[in-house]
């Protein structure tokens, strides 16, 4: 079992100083056409110094895939300034930037795109509110979004980041190509279990050959996923174990699982022995590392994820309290901040962006 100080290091070579990480989470505090703000790069160098990385919150690599107002962009090289600035600010005091990179799908709507319908890997909508259904992209448009995951790892890189996340978490397009409920198709994207694995499999394959090819060094690439869907038909946790498996035999650096809880089970009654992280961190045998997370509030928290996984992402907690990490290492726990006032949002950086997931995701601790 590792322990929270020490450090980690990827097998492309990058070194975190510790097993802390920021979750990425949304903030909505990019421009309305996705440039970085200064608030966006203070609120993140913010919480940059002390922790081994923070990743950041989605930037969308195609047009039609902005999830909401507010988001990053990486579709145009007229991102990378802004990017360049926010990689910046993140890197003080040897803190790697990773930036988390995704495509909505049918998780977002035509307001959003102004205008445009939402497109996902079948015409079929969302079980959510008003949701609306997107329209199936042709085989050529995937062909096509495959190169822009491609193109924007290269921003990436040009903007000085240490790496980038694959969002195939939170129901996106990545996870809505996997799932049996959003992906109806019968051609060589949909179908079996492989078939709906191999948009997964030909974006992975695109991002860290951008990376390899780029001779960049020191540069990681991960992925985010979620374990289990609700709607019937859709991804079961055996499903995820095939996942897990097929990723952890490709060029990735690391694997990170979504979880509000870090210690929850399957609803599956084949998998309800131990939490389904446990179960992850046995299937992927020490390939490479795995990002744990779930309601990490103080220092033993933490430490009961590694027992099963090499690295804990916090994102609550430092959006309470961004100096968590050296209270804990210094023994001064009782002063981490566990609730928050609206009053402290300026002090802290938060937008009503992060408020409002903070509502969404905590409302008890808030005042």
């Amino acid at each position: 079992m590792s322990t929270i100080n020490e450090k980690l290091t990827f097998k492309r070579g990058l070194t975190l100083k510790n097993r802390i990480m920021m979750a990425p989470m949304t903030t909505k505090m990019s421009f309305y056409d996705g440039v970085v703000t200064q608030d966006e790069i203070d609120y993140y160098s913010m919480r940059a110094g002390e922790i081994g990385a923070v990743i950041t919150g989605a930037a969308n690599v195609q047009p039609d895939g902005k999830g909401w107002e507010g988001e990053l962009g990486v579709y145009d090289d007229k991102f990378i300034p802004g990017l360049a600035k926010l990689a910046a600010g993140i890197k003080k005091n040897g803190t790697k930037a990773i930036l988390q990179i995704f495509h909505g799908g049918r998780m977002t709507n035509s307001q959003v795109l102004r205008g445009t319908q939402p497109v996902s890997a079948s015409a079929v909508a969302a079980e959510r509110p008003d949701a609306e259904t997107p329209r199936a992209l042709e085989s050529e448009e995937i062909v096509a979004l495959i190169s822009n995951f491609k193109a924007a790892t290269k921003r990436a890189i040009a903007a000085g980041f240490d790496g980038v996340e694959l969002h195939g978490a939170n129901t996106y397009l990545l996870q809505q190509f996997f799932s049996p409920h959003s992906n109806r198709r019968e051609d060589e994207w949909g179908g079996s279990l492989e078939k709906r694995f191999r948009f997964i499999k030909e974006v992975v394959q695109a991002v860290t050959s951008a990376v390899d090819e780029s001779g960049v060094e020191n540069f990681i690439v991960g992925y985010r996923f979620s374990p289990e869907e609700y709607e019937n038909p859709g991804i079961r946790f055996a499903d995820t174990l095939y996942l897990v498996g097929q990723l952890a035999e490709m060029g990735l650096d690391y694997l990170h699982i979504s979880l509000n809880q870090a210690d929850k089970v399957s609803v599956s009654e084949d998998y309800q022995e131990k939490s389904m992280m446990a179960y992850v961190y046995e299937k992927i045998n020490g390939r490479l590392p795995l990002i744990g997370v779930g309601d990490v509030r103080v220092g033993k928290d933490a430490e009961a994820i590694l027992a099963q996984a090499d690295a804990v992402a916090l994102g609550k907690a430092l959006l309470l309290d961004p100096n968590w990490l050296p209270k804990v290492l210094n023994g001064q726990e009782n002063l981490i901040r566990q609730e928050l006032s609206r009053f402290d949002c300026e002090e802290l950086r938060i937008s009503n962006g992060v408020w409002g997931f903070l509502e969404s995701m905590m409302p008890e601790r808030l005042y």
